[in-house]
């Protein structure tokens, strides 16, 4: 059952838990265009491995209220207000694509005392990074999407010419993809690595992605719009402040936010550990998610109330 949050006196969030409510809590924070409904491993398994997955759509997708102007670092303080509300004492945070920088801001700036471990899967690196080519590797879409979110945040007059640009383009697909979400996948297959359009045929991976972007857009494509123009300005938060443990996971092959993106986070983390996994790519990230899900139990990452060691995503 979907429950809406207030995350501050103004904005309310929508939230689905998963798996075993008496689990314990990981935050799956969904790509772009992404809703609290895209892929997640079956309710058995959840159960099976003790967790509840905690879900939510990002402000101005779904169900959830606009925070125009929000930066990556905001998803902090929403993570942070949603585990306050579900009664959340300590939990863990994957991150899948778009949900990989946000995961990020919540490992940087939420305490080690409630947030135990962070996970970032294919996440973008931040957009001034030094000694990346941040586009190198990407597809003409993807170029295309960030290339004209591109502005200087002193400048109000190039800001407000780029955020009518950004709005135009998505606002323009978004209403395509309210019609048929099938246009979506089909517009990048062409784009794809053979271990995505593998992936993608998958008929239930396939019913569960375009549900989740018709539900993302269906008031709208304020997150999308929100979401590129976050991921192109200051994130609003230092990666060298991060000691949680956060594990960086990337296929190789991936054409969307190229492996070379979690490599120089990696150089840029004190905490992270990578794995860059060949014959995988984008798409990889959701059939690596319910493995991961595994190998932190294993390892005590999802651990129990009121065990006293510390966990580890890797």
């Amino acid at each position: 059952m979907t429950q809406v949050i207030g995350v501050s006196d103004t904005r309310n969030v929508a939230v689905d838990c998963w798996g075993d409510p008496r689990g314990f809590p990981v935050f799956l924070l969904h790509g772009t265009p992404g809703s609290r409904s895209g892929p997640i491993p079956r309710a058995s398994v959840l159960y099976r491995l003790g967790v509840q997955l905690v879900c939510y759509d990002r402000p101005g997708y779904g169900l959830s209220d606009r925070d125009e102007g929000r930066s990556v670092a905001s998803a902090a303080r929403d993570v942070l207000a949603i585990a306050d509300a579900l009664g959340l004492a300590e939990f863990a945070v994957i991150g899948r694509s778009g949900g990989g920088p946000h995961a990020l801001a919540c490992a940087a700036l939420i305490g080690e005392a409630r947030l135990r471990s962070v996970a970032a899967l294919v996440s973008l690196a931040p957009s001034d990074a030094e000694d990346l080519d941040w586009f190198e590797g990407m597809t003409v879409s993807n170029v295309d999407d960030y290339g004209m979110a591109t502005c200087q945040d002193n400048d109000a007059a190039a800001a407000r010419m780029t955020m009518e640009a950004v709005s135009a383009d998505l606002n323009f697909r978004a209403d395509q993809i309210r019609q048929d979400p099938e246009i979506l996948l089909s517009a990048i297959e062409e784009e794809m690595a053979h271990p995505d359009r593998r992936i993608v045929k998958d008929v239930g991976i396939r019913w569960q992605l375009t549900g989740s972007y018709r539900e993302a857009l269906k008031y709208g494509a304020y997150g999308w719009i929100d979401d590129v123009l976050a991921f192109r300005r200051p994130w609003g938060f230092g990666l060298e402040t991060i000691k949680i443990p956060v594990l960086l996971w990337h296929g190789e092959e991936d054409v969307f936010s190229p492996s070379e993106h979690s490599r120089w986070l990696a150089k840029h983390i004190p905490s992270a550990q990578i794995e860059v996994q060949p014959g995988a790519a984008h798409f990889s990230a959701v059939e690596f998610l319910p493995r991961l899900l595994a190998r932190m139990k294993v390892s005590e990452g999802l651990r129990v109330q009121g065990a006293q060691h510390a966990p580890s995503v890797a």
